[in-house]
């Protein structure tokens, strides 16, 4: 029989960014609520914890990255890992949430009772291989989408035949050495732009291989304006302003990427021809053939990219595998791309809601069925939000209104002394993909998520502007939200 511990009002899932934020509204916003977090980890700090690979850094500006109630302070607008760790850290050093979080908790399964309007949570130990239980009267799920136990990894012809390394950065290797070797980087996402730079100052030849261009912007490593602003007013003031003024650029950039998107393309790709020169196929190796935001742009830190390419440290090519062999990889071309070391920076595999078996009075949820309500709740599941952050933007800024929202539920069910508190939908929805968005990783796992609606309350909008308007200052009487 499981273990079983004592019940609190609220569960947690996950102890990394959004976790921990969630947990720090939670002692500001509601001091009454008993609270635990579950974490399948020995440590917290979820991706910037698991994540060691050279270089890691936010793709995001840390003004809009951090965590609203706890300004950024560091002048780095770009921040390495170790920054983005340290600050998780110190924020919950700050509010006392460590001594809530139970480590080596894997969530496997969480059963909601209608008679005891409860849920029943099974974690495994990973330490001890036992079970423990915990009840709870509301699951904030904050494990975001990503699959932490593997990333992916294409099926490549003769993969095995390579007598070199190969690595995944989810899974780095600590006593990897690099120094003096040849290396090729698959891909040309977030991961392959910070590890390329980094890796070239100590190896003997960088290559980053992608089948097609990123659009990649060079963002400046520390904020002009944040800089001066900081000489004139407290860090904290400062910070706020800076937060808002990225906000707004953020809004700007996509709407102009949806209604001029040829616009941007030109200034985009006009910005990289002017760090590498009117020589550098520009065409081949770094023009998309998609509009800008229909996938991530990718931020590199005061051009570092394009620095170690001008310097013949580091080259892109554009090909398409065919085979690996012993000394490395035959692309399509049938050029031969030596190597002593490939790293697949391929992307990541999504597992919604960390992969928990949910269940209402026994009978198993699927998630695909449900739509999805404030971009947090499901239409019919009592008690239960999830955290997913914005694709267009930095992920904590939703992550921060998603916890906000959560606390003033809490509060309402508290003082109207409710015991559930359930999405209904009334009326027709139609349905529309809850992550409107083209990238592989989405694209590979579209089926798994639930539904969104083409109307409020069941449309994510990824707008920061009209959330913070619905969630952060919008009252909470919503005829399509039932508190009982």
């Amino acid at each position: 029989m499981p273990k079983e511990l004592e019940s609190v009002d609220v569960l947690i899932i996950g102890a990394g960014l959004s976790g921990i934020g969630g947990a720090c509204q939670l002692r500001r916003n509601c001091p009454e609520r008993s609270f635990m977090i579950f974490e399948s980890r020995a440590a917290s700090g979820g991706t910037w914890d698991l994540f060691r690979y050279p270089g890691i850094r936010s793709d995001s500006d840390m003004y809009t990255f951090s965590y609203g109630f706890k300004p950024w302070r560091d002048p780095s607008a770009i921040a390495d890992g170790d920054k983005i760790l340290n600050y998780i850290r110190e924020t919950a050093a700050e509010y006392d949430v460590e001594r809530h979080i139970e480590y080596h908790r894997k969530v496997v399964s969480a059963r909601w009772s209608s008679t005891e309007k409860r849920w029943t949570v099974t974690a495994e130990c990973g330490n001890t291989g036992e079970s423990v239980t915990v009840s709870c009267q509301f699951i904030f799920s904050c494990s975001g989408y990503y699959d932490y136990e593997q990333g992916y990894t294409p099926e490549f012809v003769g993969l095995n035949d390579f007598s070199g390394t190969v690595v995944h950065p989810q899974q780095w290797p600590e006593d990897l050495d690099y120094k003096g070797k040849r290396v090729v980087v698959i891909g040309s996402g977030a991961t392959a732009v910070t590890l390329v730079p980094t890796m070239a100052k100590d190896t003997a030849s960088m290559v980053m291989l992608q089948r097609s261009p990123t659009y990649i912007a060079d963002v400046p490593l520390e904020d002009p304006t944040a800089l001066k602003l900081r000489k004139w007013l407290p860090v904290a003031w400062a910070s706020r302003l800076t937060r808002w003024k990225k906000v707004l650029f953020q809004i700007y950039i996509y709407q102009l990427s949806r209604k001029r998107p040829k616009q941007l393309r030109h200034f985009l790709l006009s910005e990289v021809r002017k760090q590498l020169g009117p020589d550098y196929d520009v065409a081949t190796h770094f023009t998309p053939n998609y509009n800008p935001w229909d996938q991530r742009l990718c931020a590199v830190p005061n051009g570092d990219m394009f620095t170690a390419i001008r310097e013949k440290r580091a080259e892109v090519v554009t090909d398409h595998v065919d085979e690996f062999n012993a000394t490395g990889i035959q692309l399509k071309s049938g050029k031969q791309l030596n190597a002593d070391i490939i790293i697949m920076a391929t992307g990541l595999n999504l597992k919604f809601a960390g992969g928990v078996d949910y269940s209402i009075d026994d009978q198993k949820l699927d998630f695909t069925d449900r739509f999805i309500f404030r971009g947090m709740m499901f239409s019919d599941l009592p008690n239960m939000a999830f955290t997913v952050g914005y694709t267009n933007s930095s992920w904590t800024l939703k992550a921060d209104l998603t916890a906000s929202y959560v606390c003033r539920l809490l509060n309402k069910m508290a003082s109207g002394k409710y015991s559930t508190i359930t999405p209904r939908m009334i009326g027709t929805v139609d349905e529309e993909p809850l992550l409107d968005f083209d990238a592989g990783y989405v694209l590979r796992a579209r089926d798994q998520f639930p539904k969104q609606g083409n109307r409020l309350p069941w449309k994510n909008y990824q707008n920061y502007i009209k959330d913070f308007i619905t969630l952060r200052i919008g009252g909470l009487k919503d005829k399509e939200l039932e508190f009982r």
